[in-house]
């Protein structure tokens, strides 16, 4: 994995994404537009947009949505979607939050596990503060992020089964390295007519390690949930985290 780059999941991965990782966004939607109902009004920015799950249909709501993502092709996928066209994207590193040196946002939010794709803490540690920079007074950044889950690595590997078909075999291959807090591995596809492997990588945070990320950003905790529907935080699973900037 030493040439993976911010753009490289999406770039090798966006024809199979939405296929492979097929989420309901409803929840998020819904959620994320309520938590716009009860702070500043303004634009919203997602970090890696990816194919627009989430961001299509909040602009359908008539939210002013902009994003970022470093993948072109995992964009192009997005405009190809009813809408999809018609949304602002920035290609960039996340890490860095450059979709415009005037804009400023209401609110700024990352799904599913994607903040974790920034590769070192540095970065990380580099987009809180980003963020900050461009949320109004009282606005908040959302991250839904997946509780580690290290007992699941034998000896610091994994692989497992995501698919059996009559034709088909899906499997996931996970390296993990404890010191890094880093995963690396494959989805590998096996079928009649070969093999095909999707990298992954990511640099996984623990929940207090996102809050002192958002204390160094200047950023205060108001909200930790176990889900989108605001379920009890349980330490297991996605939760959903939101932080704010003092007004």
């Amino acid at each position: 994995m030493a040439t993976y780059g911010p753009e490289t999941y999406g770039e090798l991965n966006a024809d199979v994404y939405d296929e492979w990782h097929d989420i309901d966004p409803t929840d998020a939607v819904r959620c994320l537009a309520e938590l716009l109902g009860e702070g500043p009004t303004g634009p919203v920015l997602e970090l890696a947009v990816g194919t627009g799950r989430v961001t299509i249909p909040l602009a359908q709501l008539g939210i002013d949505v902009r994003g970022i993502d470093a993948s072109e092709a995992m964009v192009a996928r997005m405009r190809a979607k009813p809408g999809g066209d018609r949304i602002p994207v920035t290609i960039g590193d996340m890490a860095d939050v450059e979709p415009g040196t005037d804009d400023l946002f209401a609110m700024v939010f990352v799904v599913f596990s994607t903040f974790f794709f920034l590769m070192t803490q540095e970065d990380q540690v580099r987009c809180f503060a980003g963020v900050a920079e461009r949320l109004v007074p009282g606005g908040r950044f959302v991250l839904e992020c997946p509780m580690p889950d290290v007992a699941r690595y034998q000896r610091h590997q994994t692989v497992e089964t995501h698919q059996v078909g009559l034709d088909r075999v899906r499997l996931l291959a996970v390296r993990h390295d404890p010191v890094e807090q880093r995963f690396d591995g494959h989805h590998v596809l096996i079928t009649n007519n070969g093999i095909r492997l999707a990298p992954a990588s990511m640099r996984y945070a623990w929940p207090s390690e996102l809050d002192l990320m958002a204390r160094l950003a200047g950023l205060e905790r108001r909200h930790r949930w176990g889900g989108w529907r605001r379920e009890p935080f349980r330490a297991e699973g996605n939760y959903v985290t939101v932080y704010e900037k003092p007004a």
